[in-house]
């Protein structure tokens, strides 16, 4: 069996490998390049330097952008993590209809992100208007608004992960921590947590990369209103691109940068959540 894997190796891997590096590794790095010129086609394309990463840092917008993703980075990352493993814990203890509950907080993250953005526009303006207010008149209600829809969508999506990470928690170790005296919260600090640091792993990782690379919830919501101040990252990119001529690769500039960001953050939570798996 192993020989005949070598033999025909090749010929399931060459052709993956060809659709892999024409569609994403040469794109990519023609997308590297494009930032260091000036172009509205691939072909016109002339060197300028680093005049467009200037260009794209000088921009308050941009910069704008960025503090506000990160911003909201940190407290969807937290919240979601939080809550989707507080219903994890309770949908792991024998509850009456476990398995609806799982699956009405899992629907959510079903539905794309712009029917969410719509929705979620008019329920938050619903409630605002009783105070004659909306979305577009101050930034915190769009930001806020961004963060109960990620949420929405995504606790149950990591809820189900977490749920897998604790029922394969070896049950003799939570009976030899109450036999040894150990009350609930200490079970759940020194036995559950380090054992689920995998699924831990998985979440915060899926969870920053959602949170940063958050668009199309964003264009739906709020469009970076009012005046770009609720534009994260991604939006931002994409208005520069197709939004104003002459600044493509501005845009392209900032897609690199923004890449570079998602990419060492989200690289960093990697290696810093790894060391503290333990293996079951």
């Amino acid at each position: 069996m192993e020989r005949t894997l070598k033999k025909y190796f090749a010929v399931f891997t060459v052709p993956t490998i060809i659709a892999f590096t024409i569609s994403f590794v040469i794109p990519f790095f023609m997308g590297v390049y494009l930032s260091f010129c000036e172009f509205t086609t691939v072909v016109d394309a002339e060197f300028a330097g680093l005049s467009n990463y200037v260009k794209a840092f000088s921009n308050m917008d941009f910069l704008n952008a960025l503090w506000f993703t990160a911003k909201f980075a940190v407290i969807a990352v937290v919240s979601i993590n939080l809550f989707a493993f507080l219903l994890a814990i309770l949908l792991t203890r024998k509850i009456k209809g476990t398995n609806i509950f799982r699956t009405v907080f899992f629907m959510p993250n079903l539905i794309g992100g712009i029917v969410l953005g719509y929705i979620w526009q008019l329920v938050i303006n619903g409630v605002l208007a009783k105070y004659e207010m909306t979305m577009f008149a101050d930034a915190k209600y769009g930001f806020w608004g961004l963060v109960i829809l990620m949420n929405w969508q995504l606790i149950g999506y990591m809820m189900i992960i977490y749920i897998a990470g604790i029922q394969n928690v070896p049950g003799e170790l939570i009976d030899a921590a109450r036999v040894d005296g150990a009350n609930p919260l200490q079970v759940l600090k020194n036995v559950t947590i380090p054992m689920v640091m995998p699924s831990i792993t998985i979440c915060l990782f899926l969870t920053v990369s959602n949170s940063f690379k958050l668009f199309d919830q964003n264009l739906a919501l709020t469009g970076g209103a009012p005046s770009r101040k609720t534009a994260m990252l991604a939006l931002d990119i994409f208005d520069t691109f197709y939004g104003r001529i002459g600044f493509e690769g501005v845009g392209q500039a900032k897609a690199v940068v923004f890449f570079i960001l998602v990419a060492v953050i989200a690289l960093s939570q990697l290696a810093l959540t790894r060391r503290k798996e333990v293996e079951n």
